[in-house]
């Protein structure tokens, strides 16, 4: 039940924000300002330097559940399983490793791995993949969701790398059941500008449901 909830919170939010910090400190700052913006689901990638003890500080911020706190640029089961325990409650990688997913599905943690082709999301899927993340998404754009969606419309895809607030309603009226969004949204934080994070992830949210509203219609 733990893994539907969370898949669950990703899905209706949306929105899966990429941290990439240059300290676990900043790292902290820049969830708390997504945090403010409404955000429901976040990572900390294991190129951030602690990265293990800025997911266990915001797991202990937020053990409520009201935000997941992920980690990302998950590459092998070590990394996975530290994660877990820092208290990470999805697992993101740029690629995928059957090992890493065999991983996560004996925790029942939601498993989130990388593809840049149909036959890489086919794989990703049949390791288990609860939600395959389309990479790097500036590489393949919308178009190429909406032409894997006519022989796989089951997949459920989730773009990142090149999402940001203008083309938000595009990817997912193409089909994505999320979308990841990375420095187009946390850029902000090299200047110390953290109210921009806060605002750009209250307009990405607002026209991921936008475009969800105009598709139901």
């Amino acid at each position: 039940m733990q893994k539907l909830k969370y898949l669950n919170k990703i899905v209706e939010s949306g929105l899966v924000v990429v941290i990439r910090a240059e300290s676990a400190d900043q790292a902290c700052r820049i969830a708390e300002a997504c945090a403010e913006g409404g955000v429901a689901a976040m990572e900390v990638t294991f190129t951030v330097a602690g990265a293990v003890g800025a997911i266990a500080e915001l797991a202990k911020r937020h053990q409520s559940g009201d935000i997941l706190i992920g980690a990302g640029t998950v590459l092998d089961t070590e990394t996975a399983r530290h994660a877990m325990l820092a208290g990470a409650q999805f697992i993101v990688s740029p690629s995928c490793s059957s090992d890493v997913a065999r991983m996560c599905r004996r925790y029942q943690i939601p498993y989130l791995p990388g593809a840049g082709t149909s036959q890489e999301v086919v794989n990703a899927m049949e390791d288990g993949a609860d939600i395959v993340k389309l990479f790097p998404g500036e590489a393949l754009g919308p178009s190429f969701v909406k032409a894997l969606r006519g022989p796989l419309p089951h997949a459920p895809l989730m773009p990142t790398g090149g999402v940001s607030a203008e083309n938000a309603a595009e990817w997912i009226k193409a089909g994505c059941v999320a979308l990841g969004v990375g420095g187009n949204l946390t850029k902000g934080a090299k200047t110390g500008d953290y109210r921009s994070i806060t605002k750009l992830s209250r307009q990405l949210i607002e026209n991921i449901q936008s475009a969800r509203r105009e598709m139901a219609n």
